[in-house]
């Protein structure tokens, strides 16, 4: 009988085996992890378990679908290894996430955090407000990310994108780096949750650094309202999500209700 910690590393190699990110790896082997808890193998798990697992109130509709999709994954890959009989996993319901409703930044949020931001976080804050970086993205940035005025960024699941760059202190902060932009000073880059703090850190008012990802998306739109061409530049692969990014502005709703008078 497999234990869980065998079963886990070899599921993550099957995983790095498919190209997937290191971060989607550790967040399924955080996942599998907490299944471990509930019985003393996998094929000891019953789908009541799990649905109790993955029904569970406490996350988020985003986490639980997240944690549907990891669960799903391990059994169907541990179904196919001979690890268990029938994956219990097959009757756990799709899980239905509400759409979200952009909150940008507002502008004055950003001016207050840029003037008293010193230069590590001030760049930052750019770069997610001009760029439309993602936290994780930020800590990885590396100078020669930066090609003739394109930042070559690898994003979730290890798809690579191209961001046009033409804020001029933004070019400056990469041209100067010597190596990573963000190092942390033992030869490799700041982790994406120490640059998520910095960013809440410079922002007032319990702001985000990715709700500064949703202000460039917004502003971004509202200037050239080409949904395709800005989910490129975020990252995405369905506009559907590069939707749930963009705030309509409020002069646009007005104009909805004034014609309907």
């Amino acid at each position: 009988m497999i234990s869980w910690g065998e079963a886990i590393a070899r599921y993550a190699e099957w995983l790095a085996a498919g190209r997937r990110s290191p971060g989607t790896i550790r967040l399924y082997r955080h996942y599998i992890n907490q299944v471990a808890r509930l019985a003393p193998t996998p094929a000891d798990v019953t789908p009541r378990a799990l649905l109790r697992l993955v029904g569970t109130s406490r996350w988020s509709p985003e986490t639980q679908k997240s944690a549907r999709a990891a669960v799903v994954g391990f059994f169907a890959w541990a179904e196919l290894e001979g690890i268990v009989d029938e994956s219990p996993a097959r009757r756990l319901p799709p899980v239905s996430v509400p759409p979200a409703v952009a909150k940008p930044a507002p502008d004055h949020v950003l001016e207050v955090a840029l003037r008293s931001a010193a230069p590590r976080e001030r760049l930052m804050l750019l770069l997610a407000a001009y760029a439309g970086l993602r936290c994780s993205e930020i800590a990885r940035l590396h100078r020669d990310d930066l090609v003739d005025g394109f930042l070559y960024i690898v994003g979730k699941g290890g798809k690579q994108r191209v961001v046009p760059i033409e804020h001029p202190e933004i070019l400056w902060g990469l041209r100067r780096a010597d190596g990573w932009v963000f190092p942390n000073g033992l030869g490799s880059h700041l982790t994406p949750g120490h640059v998520t703090k910095l960013l809440s850190e410079a922002l007032p008012d319990h702001w985000t650094g990715h709700k500064l990802r949703h202000r460039f998306a917004t502003r971004a739109y509202a200037g050239n309202p080409d949904l395709l061409a800005l989910g490129r530049v975020l990252g995405h692969s369905r506009p559907e999500t590069t939707q749930r990014y963009v705030r309509v502005a409020d002069e646009a709703l007005l104009a909805v209700v004034r014609a309907a008078r």
